[in-house]
């Protein structure tokens, strides 16, 4: 089912066993590209890796991670370490924590430079995270399609995440729930997604 411009942020837009709330754009424009411009320029971008059955892959998409204390978070058999917040983003978390009504202490960032780069089928479910945790997402740039697949029935909603947007995954999502960004012919402009999460269980610090 796909749910495109969706913005009732108080109705849960999964049918059973998690919820995602779509808050749809939490700015104006001109703040969403302000904030889009500053991000692309001064976050420390790195091509994400995976370790998978033993093979090292990296990929065209760029990630970066911030947060308090230095908190590392281990994903796909790699591990990295936070760095310290910057304005920008302090200023987006603190937007995110009013509407979402919780505290986060950590963001995973990802830059998708064209529709061609995307997500595959995952949960955000380290153990890291803890069971049943939030996690709120910002969209920047270009608008993209996002999916959920049920883990058992297999039944997928849809929505289009639209610059500026807010999007809070939470209560059992995770657990029964499959995610992802499919990559598109249709866009050539980038994205910036920002992930902020809540570490409860800290791997041991380098």
């Amino acid at each position: 089912m796909d749910l495109f411009n969706y913005r009732d942020e108080t109705t849960n837009i999964l049918p059973a066993h998690g919820t995602v709330n779509y808050y749809g754009p939490v700015m104006k424009q001109s703040q969403a590209n302000a904030y889009f411009d500053a991000l692309l320029n001064t976050i420390v971008w790195k091509n994400d890796e995976a370790v998978i059955m033993g093979k090292h892959f990296i990929t065209k998409r760029k990630v970066a991670w911030y947060g308090d204390d230095g908190y590392n978070y281990t994903y796909s058999n790699v591990s990295k370490q936070a760095l310290p917040w910057t304005k920008e983003l302090l200023e987006l978390k603190q937007l995110v924590e009013e509407k979402a009504g919780t505290r986060f202490n950590s963001c995973l960032l990802n830059l998708y430079h064209s529709g061609d780069e995307g997500m595959a089928w995952h949960s955000d479910s380290e153990r890291s995270l803890g069971r049943n945790t939030s996690i709120a997402s910002v969209s920047l740039g270009a608008e993209r399609k996002f999916a959920f697949k049920h883990k058992e029935n297999k039944q997928v909603i849809s929505l289009i995440l639209e610059h500026g947007s807010l999007l809070v995954m939470k209560d059992a999502t995770q657990t029964n729930w499959l995610h992802r960004l499919p990559p598109t012919k249709k866009v050539s402009r980038p994205r910036i997604n920002l992930t902020f999460r809540t570490i409860v269980e800290q791997d041991i610090k380098s």
